[in-house]
């Protein structure tokens, strides 16, 4: 007999309508006893500005990395924001979980030379707000679903975690989580259409929740506009790279603290594969059960681009005219008292992976813009809430 924690997850709701992601019917609370696990980098925007937007994007997805790889299970629900994540624990799960964050925190500063901030927040302090975690999933592929968030929880417990309550301290230097799947390989994927913009708008508290649910629809009409609703993945998948400084980070976050004979190795390997599966692709070639356009189709199919956090977060690649109408229908909406709103416009996207195998078809990507993307965009919210105090 399932117990109600794994009844809960069996039982989940699933749409595949996204402009449906904001209808509060469709999400879940998480049951009493469970957890937000959460991280996400410090001065997130400095590290932007010197151009480190990889090793951001790489520790928020090692966050997620990290701890579903400690529970050895991928169906909690979770959350990529760009330079951080935000996972949901069951009550059996919560000690390991800390004992990933821990870890993660000591891996990005001894490997990324960046600080994570993490904390476990319970659930049942965030109902004592009037505030809840509730869950819905988005199915993306026909292989994999990606947890929505609402309630407003989240949103707290990420304002509790950066005024430093429910801290996870850091593991001693040298400590690693398990990051097996982790990988950031890909090129930057070059706008097509115009522009990648990464647009967060959130509903303004005690505002109109109706018409914020009318502006999500909206907003996610007139990102599509290829019928794809903005993806900035090709249908094909992504251009096949060989990137240094992705190589180098993987290769290390595979590796021992300092094992620079076992780093070399991991860089070895992971080069050989990325030009495998790029002569593979040009040939069109299977090998064993592994067919590399079929992979590189579903990484464009399987890819997190857009999600709802207490609010609306999506990089699309519109064209100039959309954009305008983006940017009208928000600016509409933030005058009106519906929300709150960041948008930053950039040349490119960037994605980050976790791959348990390259065999298996729950393959899971996340983009971000490749030039501040959601941690500006973040940042342009917060600024316009800031003057409306």
């Amino acid at each position: 007999m399932l117990s109600s924690d794994e009844e809960f997850l069996r039982t989940l709701p699933v749409f595949r309508h996204f402009e449906d992601v904001a209808e509060p019917a469709l999400y879940r609370p998480l049951p009493d006893g469970w957890v937000l696990a959460l991280a996400d980098i410090v001065d997130s925007t400095e590290a932007i500005a010197s151009g480190r937007y990889k090793a951001v994007n790489m520790a928020g997805a090692g966050v997620i990395s990290a701890v579903l790889n400690a529970l050895q299970r991928h169906d909690l629900p979770f959350v990529f924001g760009g330079d951080g994540a935000a996972i949901a624990v069951p009550p059996n799960a919560i000690d390991a979980s800390r004992d990933a964050l821990s870890k993660v925190r000591a891996w990005v500063s001894d490997d990324l030379g960046l600080a994570l901030r993490a904390a476990i927040v319970p659930v049942t302090e965030i109902r004592a707000q009037g505030l809840d975690v509730r869950v819905a999933r988005f199915q993306a592929s026909d292989d994999v679903s990606y947890a929505m968030f609402s309630g407003g929880g989240n949103n707290w417990a990420d304002m509790q975690m950066k005024g430093g309550r429910y801290t996870v301290e850091s593991a001693t230097p040298g400590e690693r989580p398990d990051l097996s799947g982790l990988s950031c390989r890909w090129n930057p994927i070059e706008a097509r259409y115009g522009t990648v913009v990464s647009i967060i708008a959130m509903p303004r508290p005690g505002g109109d929740m109706t018409g914020f649910r009318r502006l999500v629809a909206d907003i996610v009409s007139l990102a599509n506009e290829d019928g794809r609703g903005g993806h900035p993945v090709p249908v094909e998948g992504p251009p096949l790279g060989f990137i240094r400084d992705g190589l180098v980070m993987e290769a290390k976050a595979l590796s021992g603290f300092g094992d620079r004979l076992s780093q070399l190795r991991k860089g070895c390997w992971v080069a050989f594969q990325t030009v495998l599966i790029s002569v593979l692709y040009r040939l069109r070639k299977p090998i064993g059960r592994f067919d590399p356009v079929q992979y590189k189709s579903a990484v464009a199919s399987n890819t997190d681009f857009r999600k709802f956090d207490d609010g609306l977060k999506m990089t699309v690649d519109v064209d100039s005219h959309r954009l305008s109408l983006i940017k009208a229908r928000l600016g509409s909406a933030e005058r009106d008292g519906v929300c709150f709103y960041g948008l930053h416009e950039q040349g490119a996207a960037l994605m980050t992976c976790i791959v348990p195998s390259p065999l298996s078809r729950d393959h899971m990507h996340f983009v971000d813009g490749a030039a501040g993307g959601y941690a500006r965009a973040a940042q342009i919210l917060k600024e316009q809430a800031a003057l409306s105090a």
